[in-house]
């Protein structure tokens, strides 16, 4: 039985909130909101948003990142794993080297413009 099947309409009777019931079958499951509270949860670090800035605009070797951000490289790493398993960001290696910079995925731009967008944080020009 999938979540939009649990929900209890029956109970609905609020004249002042018409027809909710007309959009509870387009509401997303709970993993799908999972998935989101997630994804804020990880922009909700100072240090994470720092980060994200940095690799918005440019690829950045780990060392780079953590002279930048003012933190330790093992720090640093710690964080870019939980937003690289978010899928919000890519890296290669290059030698002895770890580089990220921003996935290029819908996720990821999204991330980008909310932050911008919210936080008015804006791009360098």
């Amino acid at each position: 039985m999938t979540d939009k099947q649990k929900m209890p309409i029956a109970g609905l009777h609020c004249h002042q909130c018409g027809k909710v019931e007309e959009i509870l079958p387009d509401m997303p499951d709970s993993l799908t909101f999972e998935k989101a509270s997630e994804t804020f949860q990880l922009i909700s670090d100072p240090a994470r948003l720092r980060i994200l800035w940095l690799l918005c605009h440019r690829e950045v070797c780990v060392n780079n990142i953590a002279l930048c951000v003012n933190m330790s490289a093992p720090a640093v790493s710690h964080h870019l794993r939980l937003l690289k398993q978010a899928g919000l960001l890519t890296s290669r290696r290059e030698g002895k080297e770890m580089y990220y910079k921003l996935a290029q995925t819908p996720e990821a731009s999204l991330v980008h413009k909310a932050v911008d967008d919210i936080l008015d944080i804006k791009c360098p020009a």
